[in-house]
């Protein structure tokens, strides 16, 4: 027997995932419900040692890892559904998942050196070793191209200096990825940015964490400000296929859209535990489940979970490891931007119907809340995702020389399989060179119409017919309702020096 077919990590790869996924639900019921109340220690910053070890005795991010390193063969499908089964326990946990499946293993097993990848893999699956990515800087957020951190060629290694923050997992990582421009001395830092693979277990590559944050919400997930000063192997450093800022693009807009996989377990749970409530809540003589605006909130949860299960059917299409995504930032945007809008809408929703009770960390609803709030700001801030969108759109436009969105949108094809349920709505002429604020508002109906089609071609694979017109019903009137406000012609300005006989006591 080969000393991989006598790894037991190896076995578990061999076992039929419909197994596999079993067991690892197992062993999350058994961790945060057994063994430990979740409920309570999900208000204190990190996880329980005992908590972590028995859920990555599974080997969850064996899913990962490609089958000729020992894992499972990074199935984009198989992935999804862990993270999925992950974020029904625990967003934070699907997160760090995520973290390690989109943001490490995918770049390293794309990009690296073959050495490395042997290296790295090899800890993954007999260690339960973990990676994240250090990206943004204190005053370069999304603006990366801007990034300080620099490196040197030093012959047989390279100098890595700078400093990253909010990155996921600080501290607890053992494997960091590392972006960083090359500095040139008088001609001062390139533009294109490299990517290289920090060891915590090597000294000369130890990162050292200057600073832990009280970061809101996902609590089990430290975040802090790091101090580089490394020196880092040549094996180590990854290998674009063109430029850096390509790599850096594929690798985000893969990200993005593995979003619904951390979505899709939370919206279940949203979805769950408000029809649960509400069945059992007494307003009377009934429930509330027999209120209509009880209802509309219901039915609004239910398509949030319909378009996400859409989302996650077309990413396991379409997340294909030999593919370049740098360009495909539409379709990327629009999932990422629009599936953590839903989880954000639904934790809001769960917490209005269960009231006081849920305003309460310990409590589901109010964890949900301030969990999800940040999904919709890291990895891009929503707002500028929108923004990108709908200057694509509007890119796309300009080249084919078309100036009516609805002729574009009837043969773009994201959106040329729904567009026409809207006849001449969106028959009018698109300004090419509109404000900020509505390059958002357009986006956001962009996203949601490219949505409305994910859900049209899940319902052509036979999900259930009720939920797929419930869902395209819901995306309809969200469209219209931002339609409205893309085109008043209404528009706000701040009054910087607002004080100035603005004081309603004096005129009382």
């Amino acid at each position: 027997m080969t000393s991989l077919a006598m790894n037991p990590a190896a076995e578990r790869a061999d076992t039929a995932f419909s197994d596999f996924l079993d067991t690892f639900r197992a062993k999350l019921e058994h961790a945060f419900h057994v063994r430990a109340d979740v409920d309570a220690f999900s208000v204190k910053r990190g996880l329980p040692p005992f908590v972590l070890r028995e859920i990555l005795s599974a080997n969850p991010l064996s899913v990962f890892i490609p089958k000729e390193h020992g894992g499972r063969g990074g199935k984009a499908s198989e992935s999804l559904a862990v993270l999925s089964a992950a974020s029904y326990e625990s967003l934070a946990l699907s997160l760090t998942f995520g973290i390690n499946w989109a943001l490490f293993i995918q770049p390293v097993a794309k990009y690296g050196q073959e050495v490395l990848r042997g290296s790295v893999f090899k800890r993954f699956i007999n260690e339960q070793n973990m990676g994240g990515l250090m990206l943004t800087e204190p005053d370069y957020g999304s603006d990366l191209l801007s990034m300080q951190s620099s490196f040197t060629d030093e012959g047989d290694h390279y100098a890595v200096s700078g400093t990253k923050h909010w990155a996921g997992l600080t501290g607890w990582a053992d494997y960091w990825l590392i972006a960083a421009r090359e500095d040139t001395g008088e001609r001062g830092l390139k533009r294109d940015i490299d990517f290289f693979v920090a060891d915590m277990n090597d000294a000369r590559q130890h990162i050292v964490v200057e600073e832990f944050y009280e970061n809101l919400g996902l609590y089990m997930i430290p975040y802090g400000r790091n101090k580089l000063d490394l020196e880092i192997p040549r094996e180590n450093k990854l290998e674009p296929h063109s430029t850096g800022v390509r790599m850096m693009l594929d690798l985000l807009h893969r990200s993005r859209m593995q979003f619904p996989g951390m979505g899709m377990g939370f919206l279940q749970r949203m979805l769950d535990e408000a029809i649960s409530h509400c069945k059992t809540r007494l307003v009377g003589s009934s429930n509330l489940f027999s209120l209509d605006q009880v209802q509309r909130r219901l039915a609004k949860l239910q398509s949030n979970f319909t378009v996400c299960s859409a989302m996650c059917a077309y990413s396991a299409e379409n997340i294909d490891m030999s593919l370049d995504y740098s360009l495909r930032n539409v379709e990327a945007n629009s999932i990422k931007a629009v599936v953590t809008d839903m989880m954000q809408a639904s934790a809001q929703s769960l917490l209005q119907l269960v009231g006081g009770q849920g305003y309460r960390l310990n409590h589901i609803a109010g964890r949900a809340v301030v969990d999800s709030r940040p999904f919709q700001i890291f990895e891009g801030s929503n707002d500028l995702l929108y923004t990108q969108i709908s200057e694509a759109i509007l890119k796309l436009m300009r080249k084919e020389k078309r100036t009516n969105l609805g002729d574009f949108l009837k043969q773009y094809s994201m959106t040329q399989k729904v567009a026409e349920r809207f006849g001449d709505v969106f028959s009018f002429e698109a300004d090419l060179k509109l404000p900020q604020r509505k390059l958002v508002d357009l986006g956001r109906i962009l996203g949601r119409l490219i949505s409305m089609q994910f859900v049209l071609e899940l319902g052509l694979k036979g999900f259930r017919s009720d939920l797929i017109e419930n869902s395209l019903n819901s995306l309809r009137q969200d469209i219209f309702s931002l339609l409205s406000v893309y085109q008043t012609g209404f528009q706000a300005a701040v009054v910087e020096d607002y004080q100035e006989n603005a004081g309603w006591l004096t005129l009382v």
